[in-house]
């Protein structure tokens, strides 16, 4: 792993070594975490993730003041007290799950790929990953952030820090990026088997609930493609797996501050469903490459509570793929696409 005590931008722009060992690496890169599960790990890893001008399209100085007034010095306890709900063992589910997929697609991919991770926010950063890789000799990157839907809030802010990070190098590797990966036929049979395997060992709810992270309706009418790309997974994955209308719905989760998101809302619909007269549902969420606190605390704990309040009998969530040999295949399958011209045939 990088050394993210010791990186500086000038040692990053200083470094031009020969090309030595493997010369071609995968970068994936999936949101971040923090460090623990307190207030005190949670704030700066939400002060960088809300900073972000990508995920806050607000001018600065109307956006800080509610930042540093206001959201810093109360999300930070309750954010903890969601992460310390599903902090297990080994940590914090999304990064744990994140480097075994990581490790998982390096064995996939053999050794004329070295495969490396970074998040967006936190640790490992992207910047210094990238210092770190072309130190040791590559000079072809392929970068799959770790996002099947296109958003300027997460493809798009990965792009922002992957740019930054090459304007450090003084030789910077040649650079591709996976922009999305919504509609891969590999990914969508890779969704249907695992639901598909769930099914039959813990039997099947009367309704699917396909439920996305969200983003402001404001994102979308700029010309964000992220609505419709979730809704052409959704469609892809209902016709999988042979679903009649009436026998799945979408909804979107995770909203912030008072302004409208994308609708409808995951914990409306719960509710709503429960009133009329669903008692077993099932959710999957193929926003999410591996489970982390939008899965498995947001859907898992906060809305089968909500679910079980309003008349329902039980909130069935499905798993993310994470590890599983379907999600290996298809996101190899879909790296040694993208790799094509730079690997030995």
């Amino acid at each position: 792993m990088p050394d993210h005590n010791h990186y500086t931008g000038a040692d990053a722009a200083s470094s031009t070594a020969p090309a030595t060992g493997v010369q071609t690496a995968v970068l994936l890169v999936n949101l971040g975490t923090p460090t623990a599960p307190t207030a005190a790990a949670v704030r700066p890893y939400l002060a960088e993730f809300l900073s972000d001008p990508r995920v806050i399209e607000l001018p600065r100085w109307q956006w800080w003041p509610i930042l540093h007034g206001i959201i810093l010095r109360v999300r930070p306890k309750r954010s903890a007290h969601a992460y310390g709900r599903i902090w297990d063992a080994q940590g914090s589910p999304l990064r744990w799950h994140s480097e075994a997929l990581a490790r998982a697609l390096q064995a996939e991919l053999g050794d004329e790929v070295r495969v490396a991770l970074a998040m967006r926010y936190g640790q490992p950063a992207v910047a210094p990953t990238i210092a770190e890789l072309q130190r040791d000799g590559v000079r072809r990157l392929l970068v799959l952030p770790l996002y099947p839907q296109y958003s300027a809030t997460s493809i798009g802010s990965v792009i922002d820090a992957v740019a930054d990070a090459m304007k450090a190098l003084r030789w910077p590797p040649e650079l591709r990026l996976i922009n999305g990966y919504h509609d891969d036929t590999g990914h969508i049979d890779a969704l249907a088997s695992s639901i598909e395997r769930w099914w039959a060992t813990n039997g099947r709810g009367e309704k699917l609930l396909i439920s996305f992270h969200g983003i402001p309706e404001r994102y979308a009418r700029a010309g964000d493609p992220y609505p419709e790309q979730c809704r052409a997974t959704a469609h892809l994955l209902a016709s999988r797996l042979q679903l009649a209308a009436e026998q799945w719905t979408l909804s979107f989760q995770s909203r912030l501050g008072r302004e409208r998101w994308l609708s409808p809302y995951t914990d409306a619909t719960v509710r709503k469903l429960a009133a009329d007269g669903v008692k077993k549902l099932d959710v999957v969420c193929p926003g999410f490459a591996v489970d982390c606190l939008e899965t498995l605390e947001e859907i898992g704990m906060q809305n089968r509570d909500f679910f079980l309040a309003a008349g329902g009998t039980a909130l069935r969530y499905i798993p993310a793929l994470n590890t599983s040999p379907t999600q290996i295949a298809s996101l190899a399958a879909l790296l040694r696409r993208h790799l094509g011209g730079w690997l030995a045939p």
